[in-house]
């Protein structure tokens, strides 16, 4: 890997400074053009910066470019209580009533100040439009196993009983786990159980028959229930083969459940497309997700990612825009399920990208991508990136959380925020709110 850093004022010229005013991103909303998705990452799960960013962007793609629905990494059926609360339907009287379904650690990923503030924006929007124009907000991930069961046989339980006891049924293989579906993967993965891989593809493939008699019947069926219902029959299928395939290795796992995401958002473009022709969706989502594995050490270990999937489905209708920040503080955990805390980002260290974005001078700026990846004069083959997942352990920092990376091909643009702060979770913990103590890591790691 190549060490050597370009000068910093190699970069200048192209970079777009970020000050805070309401013209900041014309230039992004310009590179974007016509693009159909736009993918939104994040460098960490737990910093201000970003979610309150991407949200300032998204309300512009709106507004101005007639963005139909924002679809997330997280939870199908979790999102989708959102969904119905942004919409103007529902049961759920708030916000903070509506991501009340959040419950999975990380809660602070998507129960934050910033997400809520998001989320009564998108309502007060959809307040003044038609029921067939309202915004949407959609989860795109794999976790749910069970509460898409639930929601499965909750939805054939208003509309068919008797299908609702097949279903009932089928997935009555998973019942022996208490909800627990890496238990579930486990016993499956090594014979330990019968896997349940046939019952829940043969409860997809009849819910995917029965659409057109489950949809016209009396007309009392919207097609949006239907969707929701049929995507969390999809979502069991994949979840009870990702949960397998986590004892055969990280690839594997990795690959299915972005593999799933991208073919969630497949299938809300062609969901929207059946009303009204060519759909448009912001996706937010970690940058380990949204920038195209091809130009990292991921890709040359095999993993594909959501990125890269859009690219290769969309081409040059999807554009990825990477987030990036070189000190501050984070909402994180020590380890998995463990408490959120508080915790100090060490300075990016020497050879990173965010090193090099700190040489630059500017506290917040956009660098526009595409037209700088084939220089290689101004930027390097390699250099390393910083990742921040909802773990974050500054002792093991070059090991944990760096991988290489070739920016330009990676992203469309890059957002850098010098210097970032915590998200602010709805369900504060006292090691957030202690925060910690400065310099708890030890020097040269």
């Amino acid at each position: 890997m190549a060490l050597s850093s370009p000068p910093a004022t190699g970069l200048r010229p192209s970079v777009q400074p970020l000050t805070g005013a309401s013209e900041d991103y014309g230039k992004l909303l310009e590179l974007i053009g016509d693009a159909r998705i736009v993918l939104l990452g994040e460098a960490s799960h737990g910093t201000h910066e970003f979610y309150r960013e991407r949200a300032t962007i998204t309300r512009r793609l709106i507004l101005e470019k007639g963005f139909q629905a924002v679809a997330v990494e997280a939870d199908w059926p979790d999102a989708y209580r959102v969904n119905r609360w942004i919409r103007c339907v529902g049961d759920d009287r708030t916000g903070r009533d509506a991501l009340g379904d959040f419950q999975r650690f990380p809660r602070w990923m998507w129960r934050n100040a910033d997400v809520l503030t998001f989320l009564e924006w998108l309502r007060r929007h959809n307040e003044s439009l038609t029921p067939e124009q309202r915004v949407g907000f959609y989860g795109l991930d794999l976790y749910s196993l069970f509460s898409s069961i639930e929601a499965v046989i909750g939805f054939l339980e208003r509309i068919d009983p008797e299908a609702a006891l097949r279903a009932r049924y089928r997935y009555g293989c998973f019942e022996d786990f208490g909800e627990d579906s890496q238990a579930y993967g486990y016993a499956a993965e090594f014979g330990l159980s019968r896997s349940c891989e046939d019952q829940a593809m043969q409860q997809l493939l009849e819910l995917q028959r029965q659409a057109a008699d489950l949809s016209q019947r009396d007309g009392k069926i919207p097609e949006d229930e239907f969707f929701y219902a049929e995507q969390n029959a999809r979502l069991v299928k994949n979840a009870e083969e990702y949960y397998r395939s986590m004892f055969r290795g990280r690839i594997s796992s990795w690959n299915l459940r972005d593999r799933h995401m991208a073919e969630t958002l497949e299938a809300l473009t062609a969901h929207f497309d059946r009303h009204g022709g060519r759909s448009k969706i912001v996706v937010w989502e970690h940058n380990s997700h949204v920038g195209d594995a091809r130009a990292t050490s991921m890709g040359d270990s095999g993993e594909w990612n959501v990125g890269q999937l859009s690219r290769e489905h969309f081409g040059e209708e999807a554009f990825l825009v990477g987030f990036t920040t070189y000190r501050g503080t984070v909402t994180a955990a020590r380890d998995w399920d463990a408490p959120a805390e508080r915790k100090r980002v060490r300075p990016g260290l020497a050879g990173s990208w965010e090193a090099l974005f700190h040489e630059i001078g500017y506290a917040n700026f956009l660098l526009p991508l595409r037209d700088l990846a084939s220089t290689e004069e101004t930027f390097p083959p390699r250099r390393l990136e910083r990742a921040i997942g909802v773990i974050y352990r500054p002792e093991t920092e070059r090991v944990s959380h760096y991988f290489e990376a070739r920016l330009p091909q990676q992203f469309d643009a890059v957002i850098h925020f010098d210097e970032t702060r915590a998200v602010e979770p709805l369900d504060r913990t006292a090691g957030w709110e202690s925060g910690e103590a400065p310099e708890t890591f030890p020097s040269g790691v």
